[in-house]
């Protein structure tokens, strides 16, 4: 297929005549009409009827011409790409776990994108599901989390997947509710203390060696709230004074933004990890090193 023929037969097909066609492209007669008819010939079909008052285009070619111009227009954007100095569009994926401070991070990495095309894919979920995210090339960054314990375990699944880890943080859970709340007076919480409140925990959360849902910190509470995504949290326990979260710690600014209150329990001793990955095989972007950065910067705000 000629990709110069098929050029001559749109303007044919626009012009609706060899003559004008041939001033346009300022291309002979006899040259435009051969390489239309050859282009027939490679085809098997009649792309016009030849008519005293020129070219009109068949059914068959009516079809003919629709695929031609998307061809044409997907040529002219590689030639425009590749060519004349096209901005490339940039490209930024990650997974992770419904976090305050790596949400925070995203948001403030957002706002250093540049003018140029940009495809930026953000996506909460477990560590399960991020690890199948990242060695199946659906995302190029993720984070999971395990509990330190598992440290070991982790190291040789990722090595196995070949998958490259960058510590991010590490941290004990820590209480999120109300500044209105009761909990807010005491000077030091407990797990009986939390037993008449309401727990509301990411339902979703599950260790890939486990592969149960997680079960409350403290162990004594009988009234849970359940939620798939994070948006609704905050109002959630800002709201409701008898609410309480588990969550690693939260930057300063979100818990001001929320009028929410965030406490250690001193008799939560497990510490987890926050781990960066991605596949061995990957070289980080310029966007990838931004947000690194960006998150870095987030994770230091949330030290109490």
């Amino acid at each position: 297929m000629n990709l110069l023929h098929i050029k001559y037969a749109l303007e044919v097909a626009k012009e609706g005549s060899l003559g004008k066609a041939s001033e346009t492209l300022m291309v002979a007669i006899p040259n435009i009409s051969r390489s239309i008819k050859e282009l027939e010939a490679e085809f098997g079909i009649a792309i016009f009827d030849r008519t005293a008052k020129g070219m009109r285009l068949t059914p068959e070619g009516e079809e003919f011409i629709e695929y031609a111009r998307e061809i044409i227009s997907k040529i002219d954007y590689v030639e425009r790409f590749y060519k004349k100095g096209f901005s490339k569009k940039q490209k930024f994926s990650l997974s992770s776990p419904r976090s305050s401070y790596i949400s925070d991070a995203f948001s403030n990495f957002t706002a250093s994108l540049s003018e140029n095309p940009a495809e930026i894919y953000y996506k909460e979920t477990n560590s399960q599901k991020t690890l199948n995210n990242v060695v199946n090339k659906n995302y190029n960054l993720g984070i999971i989390r395990f509990e330190k314990k598992n440290d070991k375990l982790y190291k040789e699944l990722l090595s196995d997947k070949d998958l490259v880890s960058e510590f991010v943080t590490e941290f004990s859970y820590a209480l999120l509710f109300s500044k209105q709340s009761p909990l807010a007076k005491l000077d030091k919480i407990t797990f009986s203390d939390l037993a008449e409140y309401i727990e509301v925990s990411n339902a979703d959360a599950y260790s890939p060696f486990t592969k149960t849902v997680k079960q409350s910190i403290s162990g004594n509470v009988s009234k849970h709230i359940y939620i798939f995504e994070r948006a609704s949290r905050f109002d959630i326990l800002s709201k409701n004074p008898r609410t309480f979260m588990w969550v690693c710690p939260t930057p300063i600014d979100v818990l001001d933004r929320f009028d929410l209150c965030q406490r250690p329990c001193f008799e939560n001793t497990a510490t987890y990890k926050d781990v960066l990955i991605y596949n061995q095989n990957y070289k980080l972007s310029h966007l990838d090193k931004i947000f690194i950065t960006s998150l870095k910067l987030s994770e230091k705000k949330t030290h109490f």
